[in-house]
């Protein structure tokens, strides 16, 4: 006899994603809400689209329950995450707002950069502007990339920080310069 739990009628099955680009790793999920996905999961997205949720019947996916002691390979450490994240300043600050945006420097390669970015609400980049060390502007949106998964998880609060008004996004935007040969 399976022994179901006592709230199991108030959760609902959802198709949650961790996408990296070039893949993804996908679960189903039971939980009472998507926000309830999301703020247990790090670095996740609940999918909608009836054909892909129609698709993803026949992969044979892991299931967890949001409330389950485990949880398969992956989700198991994007609870983890999440849960270190929970204790932070600024957990969750971010979830709920239509557009954000950020401006962040990375110098990671031989070209460092400041980055202004247009997120939507479910993380991807909507527009982007770089900024160059000489002062050079150049903006780009999602047909300029090849890929454009999910960046800013909205409950992770080490982005807190970066945040920066609408204005100073949109001044960049209108002086930057838009040069589809940088990204091929």
């Amino acid at each position: 006899m399976r022994v179901v739990p006592s709230d199991a009628a108030l959760k609902t099955r959802f198709l949650v994603l961790h996408d990296y680009g070039m893949g993804g790793s996908w679960w189903w999920v039971h939980a009472r809400s998507e926000q309830e996905v999301l703020e247990t999961f790090a670095d996740v997205e609940v999918v909608h689209s009836e054909a892909t949720l129609a698709e993803a019947e026949t992969w044979g996916l892991d299931e967890a329950d949001v409330d389950g002691p485990t949880a398969p390979p992956g989700l198991a450490e994007a609870r983890a995450e999440r849960d270190t994240q929970r204790g932070m300043p600024g957990f969750g600050a971010l979830a709920g707002r239509n557009l954000l945006y950020l401006r962040r420097r990375w110098d990671e390669d031989d070209d460092p950069m400041v980055y202004l970015i247009e997120v939507g609400p479910d993380g991807r980049r909507l527009r982007q502007v770089e900024l160059t060390e000489d002062g050079t502007a150049y903006r780009s949106t999602p047909e300029d990339w090849p890929f454009n998964p999910p960046w800013v998880d909205r409950y992770d609060p080490a982005w807190v920080p970066f945040v920066i008004g609408q204005e100073e996004f949109e001044t960049q935007w209108t002086r930057a310069v838009h040069d589809p040969s940088r990204w091929e």
